[in-house]
C-alpha cells in the first residue's frame, strides 16, 4: 500500500546566503490533522519564486521516505526529518521507477496527476548549507515527483495513495531523469522520448527540451 507519511507546509522566509538575503519557501514542517489541497497548493503553503516553483504542474511535491536512509548516510551531520527536502508529501511505497507521467491517484478526497520529476535549484543548497547539494541530489537520481491537482480536497498523514489509472504511455519518472542526465541517447531512448511527448500532463517546458534533443 502506498500512503502519505507526512504532510508538510511552509511560508517563504528570508535567509542569509553568501552575504545576500534570499527569500525561499523550501523550509517545510509537518502539520497535524487534515489540510485542504487546492488547485495550486496546500493551505498554509506558498512558494517564493513563482517563475520556477509552484503553479498548476507543481502544486504538490512528493518525496519518498525510502530515500531518507540513503541521505542519512550521505549527510551524517544532518538530523533529517520529514519535509527536509522541501516536499509537501513525504510518501511511502511509491518510488520513481513505479510512478509514470500522467498516472492518476486519489488521496483523501482529492485527485492528483503526476507531471514531472524535480530538478533542484540552488535553494536546496541553502536548506543543507552546501552548494554541492544540488549536484549531489541530481546525481542520486532520487528526484521525487510533482503532482497537479485534478480535484481539490482534504488530505492528511496516513491517507492511502490509490491509483485511479496508469498512463498508457508508461514513461516512469526514473526514465525522465535518466534521459535528462544522458549525454547521448541510445536507440530505444528516442521511442521513450516520443511517448513522453504524448503525455498531456507533462509540462511544455520539458517537452521543448526533449524536442530539441530529438532534433539534435
Amino acid at each position: 500500500m502506498s500512503k502519505i507519511i507526512s504532510v508538510n507546509v511552509g511560508l517563504p522566509r528570508d535567509v542569509l546566503w553568501h552575504g545576500h538575503t534570499v527569500t525561499t519557501g523550501i523550509f517545510k514542517e509537518p502539520v497535524d490533522g487534515r489540510v485542504f489541497l487546492r488547485e495550486l497548493d496546500l493551505d498554509g503553503d506558498r512558494q517564493a519564486d513563482l517563475t520556477v516553483h509552484g503553479g498548476q504542474y507543481k502544486a504538490v511535491y512528493c518525496y519518498p521516505l525510502e530515500h531518507y536512509a540513503y541521505w542519512k548516510q550521505e549527510l551524517p551531520g544532518h538530523d533529517l526529518t520529514a519535509g527536509n527536502f522541501g516536499e509537501n508529501f513525504t510518501t511511502e511505497g511509491l518510488l520513481e521507477n513505479m510512478v509514470h507521467l500522467g498516472d492518476r491517484f486519489s488521496i483523501g478526497s482529492a485527485e492528483v496527476v503526476v507531471t514531472q520529476p524535480r530538478l533542484p535549484c540552488y535553494k536546496l543548497g541553502i536548506r543543507f548549507q552546501s552548494d554541492a547539494m544540488v549536484k549531489r541530489f541530481l546525481a542520486s537520481k532520487r528526484s521525487g515527483f510533482y503532482l497537479a491537482v485534478a480535484r481539490e480536497g482534504e488530505v492528511g498523514a496516513g491517507d492511502e495513495i490509490k491509483e485511479i489509472s496508469c498512463d498508457p504511455h508508461r514513461v516512469s519518472i526514473s526514465e525522465i531523469i535518466r534521459l535528462y542526465l544522458a549525454k547521448k541517447y541510445k536507440d530505444g531512448d528516442f521511442e521513450i522520448v516520443r511517448r513522453a511527448l504524448q503525455v498531456t500532463s507533462f509540462p511544455e517546458s520539458w517537452k521543448e527540451d526533449f524536442r530539441a534533443r530529438l532534433a539534435g
